[in-house]
């Protein structure tokens, strides 16, 4: 059974909340010189190389990528794209006129930052959305020439962490790997479309599949479990 769509409102409010999650944890990474992967990260490590600021390189690296998305995606997708980007290019560019961090323990802003980044993008999976650039494009080579998307997402972020020690001391990079590891957990414990179901469909559907099974299997049986193991997304 296909979910609702988001109204605009709820898009809108979750993906803002999202970026600010998002905009913090980049924040703690950079009051310490921690990396990141994707399209963050290549723009912490454009901020080390020419004199830019993080936000508008996050945003400019993204713009290519807007193409692709609209088309191989879905404009949905795009636009929803569109706003975390644009939040997060904002916020972390804001956030220092509100907020002083005069100390804070480098492997505490690793596991933190990579915490909050992790639950601003469980917020833009759930509506739509995405932090942009290579998430898109891994996508894409995915579902056009069969690359396996996790196998390219590793192998960039694997070469931004080992350019990053151009500009980074070794034991820094060694935490930004920690970073990476409460960023991908958070998303991988808890990114579960399956589990996105309310409680009393769940249930719904077990009596129905138990009332089905005392019954003759009819011919669009293989349908409906298919429909079943293959959910649709929002």
């Amino acid at each position: 059974m296909q979910k609702p769509d988001h109204s605009v409102i709820e898009d809108v409010f979750a993906l803002v909340s999202a970026g600010l999650f998002v905009a913090f944890g980049v924040f703690l990474f950079q009051s310490q010189d921690l990396m990141v992967g994707g399209a963050a990260g290549l723009a912490l490590l454009g901020t080390y190389a020419i004199d830019i600021d993080f936000g508008v390189l996050f945003f400019l690296i993204n713009i290519p990528f807007y193409a692709l998305a609209w088309t191989q995606i879905s404009k949905r997708f795009t636009i929803n794209t569109f706003i975390s980007v644009t939040t997060v290019s904002v916020l972390t560019e804001q956030i220092p006129a509100f907020v002083d961090i005069s100390h804070v323990n480098p492997i505490f802003a690793a596991v933190f930052g990579g915490i909050l980044i992790g639950v601003g993008m469980l917020m833009m999976f759930r509506h739509s959305s995405s932090l942009g650039g290579i998430g898109i494009m891994a996508f894409f080579l995915q579902q056009r020439f069969n690359i396996r998307a996790g196998f390219f997402q590793l192998t960039v972020d694997s070469m931004i962490l080992l350019c990053a020690l151009e500009f980074i001391e070794w034991h820094l990079v060694l935490i930004s790997i920690l970073a990476a590891f409460c960023l991908n957990m958070v998303i991988s414990l808890n990114h579960r479309p399956e589990r996105y179901l309310p409680a009393s469909q769940n249930k719904n559907q077990a009596n129905d599949s138990e009332n089905e099974s005392n019954d003759t299997f009819d011919d669009n049986s293989d349908d409906s479990i298919d429909a079943n193991l293959h959910p649709q997304n929002s």
